[in-house]
């Protein structure tokens, strides 16, 4: 379930590119908090704890901008294709109890039956979940699972009050031949 990580930041008034180049170059990160209907909030925020706390997926901040402090989720991260270097940050304002929509990513657990191999036909899955129980990954058992089997959305366990948004009976995950096992299959038949 996603954690909440403390963070300071500091409102900003220059805007465009070249005040965002400046604000990177010091090691700030140009963010912008918004949501429930009140005025955009143009902010920086550090950029070292800002890489390290978007590595994990969808995470919850209890940011410090002033004497205010906002509960946000990051909801999107804006990246130098070349350089990866992150170059604006996106902050939906959040409140306990309250739903948000986000995407989860499936992480298959187990092995399958010898000779199958788990293939992953959606990285992730969009869900609606708590605002403070957002789960980091989905996992999927694949354990004895033999070739041809599939495991569809309809099958994936949910955290208590989260519901998906795919029709149940999208494939997740299939199961198929291993390479060399249907080389041998195909050399026995010939």
């Amino acid at each position: 379930m996603s954690e909440q990580h403390a963070m300071v930041g500091e409102a900003r008034t220059n805007f465009g590119k070249g005040a965002a180049r400046k604000l990177r170059a010091i090691g700030q990160i140009p963010a912008v908090i918004y949501g429930h209907g009140g005025d955009p909030i143009h902010v920086t925020l550090p950029n070292h704890e800002t890489t390290l706390l978007v590595r994990h997926k969808n995470p919850i901040i209890e940011l410090t901008v002033g004497k205010d402090t906002h509960l946000v989720l990051v909801k999107d991260v804006q990246k130098d294709p070349v350089r990866q270097i992150i170059e604006h940050v996106d902050l939906l304002v959040v409140v306990k109890g309250e739903t948000v929509t986000v995407n989860v990513p499936v992480h298959i657990v187990g092995t399958p039956f010898s000779g199958a191999i788990a293939v992953l036909e959606h990285a992730a899955v969009t869900m609606e979940a708590e605002a403070l129980h957002i789960p980091e990954t989905i996992s999927v058992d694949v354990t004895g699972l033999k070739e041809h089997a599939h495991i569809t959305a309809g099958d994936i366990a949910l955290p208590v009050g989260a519901t998906l948004h795919f029709d149940p009976a999208t494939v997740i995950v299939s199961l198929v031949a291993a390479p060399a096992a249907h080389a041998a299959d195909v050399a026995a038949e010939a």
